[in-house]
């Protein structure tokens, strides 16, 4: 009797352990207090707009949306990617999909331009499976391509693009449903991985991830950033010839950090989910609201960063920031499943 209670007790305590573990690592006895220097400049009425990218050399913005009633999806998704003009200050949204015939519900984009054109690739989910699609952006036209598909693509979040046929994306989930999905998202199992793509073979590069989210390159530094939310890192690694990684560092960064885009100077440009389990519910459509943060990092080397907040609000204003792409004095920040999106305007 004495062996079942101490039985009994153990368990117990593993279990307070584990929900205890899991309360602190998602934020949820984080008080969020709304801060933001700056003005709301517009909505934008387009749904879930969960990527966006900027071009500060041509002045325009390529924005991932799709009409997201709960996530994961149930059904098949109808979205597409849109392009807004940023030099003219007008901020309309031109589609550039509308005669994509494919199912389409794109996720994380990625662009490169070589001479006048670009090479746009975007993240897919059917209910049949993923897939990257591949588009050439010429002016405000925007082309289909081909579709990749492999293998690896278990669960893909995001791209970033090196060149014309080279690029990474990460896979969120090693496990994409029953026991183990949900054993990696509230353990917060690092098992998920980054993927290269050499232009002939997919690779992995990275492992080791907690719910790998937004990469982004640093072409000038030969840096590659990944974040990890459900840590609450930016993991750093340097590229090597061969599209290998060599880990640097992991940035602590208190806030579940999604996509990463950079300013003309460098700096990380996050958004990001304070309260994880908070977001959680939201997605499933359990909350009305979740809150949203944008963080600028200021990275300058090994062990030498500084983190600032940009953007604080308790989810009223806009629900569960996924993005936060600079350009100039504004910020274009996007969502998961809002009915539109900010732009906000920096003092």
């Amino acid at each position: 009797m004495r062996l079942t209670k101490k039985i009994l007790l153990i368990v117990l305590v593993l279990i307070i352990a584990f929900i205890a573990n899991i309360l602190i690592s998602t934020g949820f006895f984080r008080t969020v207090e709304n801060k933001f220097e700056g003005d709301i400049v517009k909505k934008i009425a387009l749904p879930g707009a969960e990527d966006i990218t900027v071009s500060t050399i041509d002045g325009f913005a390529l924005i991932s949306s799709t009409n997201r009633g709960i996530f994961p999806p149930t059904e098949n998704e109808v979205g597409g990617l849109y392009l807004m003009d940023l030099k003219k200050g007008t901020f309309n949204v031109k589609p550039l999909t509308s005669n994509f015939k494919k199912s389409f519900a794109p996720h994380g984009i990625s662009m490169f331009k070589k001479d006048s054109t670009y090479k746009v690739m975007a993240i897919n989910h059917t209910l049949k499976g993923h897939s990257i699609e591949v588009f050439t952006l010429n002016g405000e036209t925007l082309t289909f391509e081909k579709t990749l598909t492999d293998d690896s693509m278990v669960s893909p979040n995001d791209i970033v693009l090196l060149d014309e046929n080279r690029f990474y994306f990460t896979n969120d989930h090693k496990y994409t449903e029953g026991i183990g999905r949900f054993i990696e998202d509230y353990a917060g199992l690092s098992i998920s991985n980054v993927i290269y793509f050499d232009g002939e073979n997919y690779i992995e590069v990275a492992k080791g991830i907690a719910y790998a989210n937004g990469i982004n390159f640093d072409a000038n530094r030969n840096l590659l950033f990944v974040a990890s939310p459900r840590k609450f890192l930016i993991k750093v690694y340097s590229k090597n010839t061969d599209g290998s990684l060599a880990f640097i560092e992991d940035i602590p960064c208190g806030t579940g950090v999604d996509n990463i885009e950079f300013d003309t100077e460098g700096n990380l440009w996050v958004g990001a989910h304070p309260n994880l389990l908070r977001f959680a519910s939201y997605a499933k459509g359990k909350k009305d609201t979740s809150p949203s943060e944008i963080i600028k990092i200021e990275y300058k080397g090994k062990n030498d960063y500084t983190i600032e907040t940009i953007y604080l609000d308790d989810g009223k204003a806009m629900s569960a920031s996924t993005v936060a792409a600079p350009f100039g004095n504004l910020i274009l920040t996007g969502n998961v499943m809002d009915d539109e999106f900010l732009i906000l305007k920096k003092k």
